[in-house]
């Protein structure tokens, strides 16, 4: 058994949120229960789905993201500097939209100490006799997702203090994260998924930005981040090509950002997305640095509910080890399962049973 993260059987973090935890939200936005009844709520739920991702076998849980509307933009609106307000329209998925939510920065960037989800994290780590694992995303998103235009001009009249002081605010964050007794912690990233798609990339070019030089602007980003990491905390990420409601935004596989993302930047383990088409080969990997750097292998999909062959899945594991070694590898989902409140679109138990599949595969494949 795998006793440091990310484990052989391992998941991204987000988890369908409970029919009473949708209506208690719904509830508290209209006024009818208070934010103290709200909060009791969602931490009887978090104790359930700790002990249902416990009782499937995995040795790393999460709070399923339950008190977030979003994967990203609860925790980045909890930043100084940093606000949420109703957009234009919403996130453009392949074939639906986000809710017209966006983030502005209008002031210095900054982590305050009495952030909101360092209790979110306490409280989960609480609750459970295994590793709680914290996700947050990472800092790229926070420029990437709107680019110049949502950052105040008078605050940041150039983009290098912005990337300086977003890079020491994430800092600020896993020291705040590691003092609370966090010791697993994901930034979960969009970004380099968007950088291999040409349609994204011009997508930025039209709104003023220009692809060309992020991917080495945010490896300093994250690198000065990482660099307040303490030596028995793990930091993993995650790269997404977008998940909503079993939607997808980008596709196009890791070629033009494997070499920097697996060699330039210092997180322990990178758990990548590998359930379609869309991602493309496992040929990148060959840029995974011999040693103790893990690639997690998102084989298992979180957007539909049919379960995977489990032959399959190991064959894929197998063709991933030509380019890297078996030890270097973990399975999880490809993502999670509710990168938004309302979902992805399949049932609980088909959320479980994808859990126990990975869990089943990862102890036939590592431990025989």
């Amino acid at each position: 058994m795998k006793h440091r993260a990310p484990f052989r059987a391992d998941h991204v973090g987000s988890l369908l949120r409970p029919a009473a935890v949708k209506k208690a939200r719904q509830d508290r936005h209209e006024g009818r229960i208070s934010a103290t009844q709200l909060r009791a709520l969602e931490n009887e739920c978090i104790r359930d789905l700790v002990r249902k991702q416990e009782d499937v076998g995995l040795q790393a849980v999460t709070d399923g993201e339950i008190r977030r509307a979003y994967w990203h933009f609860d925790f980045l609106a909890g930043l100084d500097g940093v606000e949420l307000i109703p957009g234009k329209q919403g996130i453009q998925f392949h074939g639906m939209q986000t809710k017209a939510d966006s983030i502005v920065v209008t002031g210095k960037v900054g982590f305050p100490q009495d952030h909101p989800m360092l209790e979110d994290f306490r409280y989960l780590s609480s609750t459970t006799r295994v590793m709680p694992k914290m996700t947050i995303p990472s800092p790229t998103v926070l420029h990437f997702r709107g680019g110049r235009k949502n950052i105040n001009r008078e605050v940041y009249p150039t983009l290098d203090t912005f990337f300086d002081d977003t890079a020491a605010a994430f800092a600020e964050a896993i020291r705040a994260f590691y003092a609370a007794g966090c010791r697993y912690l994901q930034l979960d990233d969009t970004v380099w998924a968007y950088l291999c798609s040409e349609q994204e990339k011009q997508a930025a070019r039209e709104r003023g930005d220009d692809p060309e030089g992020l991917a080495e602007i945010y490896a300093r980003m994250i690198n000065t981040a990482l660099q307040a990491r303490p030596a028995d905390m793990v930091v993993t990420t995650h790269v997404c090509r977008g998940n909503f409601r079993s939607s997808w935004i980008a596709e196009g596989g890791y070629e033009p950002v494997a070499r920097i993302l697996l060699q330039g930047t210092d997180y322990d383990a990178y758990f990548l997305e590998y359930d379609s088409d869309r991602a493309g080969g496992f040929e990148p990997l060959r840029f995974l640095p011999k040693g103790d750097k893990q690639v997690v292998l998102g084989l298992v999909t979180s957007k539909t509910g049919l379960l995977e062959d489990t032959g399959l899945i190991k064959r894929r594991v197998e063709e991933a080890c030509r380019y890297a070694d078996i030890d270097q590898f973990c399975l999880s989902p490809q993502c999670g399962f509710a990168s938004t409140e309302e979902g992805n679109l399949i049932s609980e138990e088909e959320q479980w049973e994808k859990l126990r599949l990975v869990v089943k595969i990862a102890g036939e494949v590592w431990n025989k």
